[in-house]
């Protein structure tokens, strides 16, 4: 298995760990200072760290996918089989 198959599954698994910590820590929370109801400062924060991390890794794997699709496709031109 290459690096990047290692870096993409690596964050698509903290992805879910990040998801599945939202839905189970803060499932009512949300990550923002100002919403209808009050909310305790800690669960924000965490919601809000738990969203970092998520949108990150899902960049990450995003970036990843792409750079392999690319050196795939630069592969297989330079076979001619495209």
């Amino acid at each position: 298995m290459s690096a990047g198959w290692k870096v993409f599954w690596l964050s698509l698994a903290v992805f879910g760990a990040a998801l599945g910590a939202d839905r189970l820590l803060v499932p009512d929370i949300v990550p923002t200072a100002f919403a209808e109801k009050p909310q305790p400062g800690w669960a924000v924060q965490l919601a809000f760290l738990l969203r970092t991390v998520e949108l990150m890794t899902a960049v990450v794997a995003i970036l990843a996918l792409i750079l392999l699709l690319g050196t795939w496709a630069r592969d297989q031109l330079r076979r001619g089989a495209l």
